[in-house]
């Protein structure tokens, strides 16, 4: 129903896919009262960042991203949070030459409040999760020195 549904004009149905274009919020309403199931996988598209001196990264279009740098770069605070307890996810990619670069905005929190050494091997890349609270992203898992091909 039109009141359960906030941005239902978002919703579209093809026969066999619902999109959604922007956000809608399914309200308790509806019975939703517990967790959302899939009989297949979820998927969150990975978004590319664009390189530059500082990389920007809104999470609400892009929450699983990468970025390959071409030079030694500055993340900054990422833009657009959906809400406290949001995961998202960037993959670090070091391009040809290595040996690039990496500070971090404030709001990223690493354990020992100590930001990571990015892997600097040519082409391979580090893999980093947070969870968002409100106010900073908390690492909650990193994988390095990834072989991506």
């Amino acid at each position: 129903g039109a009141n359960a549904i906030s941005g239902e004009s978002n919703l579209t149905f093809d026969g066999s896919t619902l999109a959604v274009t922007g956000a809608a919020t399914v309200s308790t309403t509806l019975g939703v009262t517990g967790n959302a199931t899939f009989s297949g996988g979820a998927l969150l598209s990975e978004g590319t960042l664009s390189d530059g001196a500082t990389v920007s990264w809104d999470i609400a279009t892009d929450p699983v991203a990468k970025v390959t740098l071409g030079g030694n770069r500055t993340l900054a605070a990422p833009s657009n949070p959906v809400g406290s307890g949001q995961f998202i996810s960037l993959l670090v990619i070091q391009d040809g030459t290595g040996s690039r670069t990496l500070t971090w905005n404030a709001v990223y929190e690493f354990k020992d409040d100590t930001a990571p050494t990015l892997t600097t091997t040519a082409s391979k890349g580090d893999l980093f999760v947070f969870r968002y609270n409100g106010s900073k992203y908390l690492e909650v898992g990193r994988n390095t020195a990834l072989t991506l091909s």
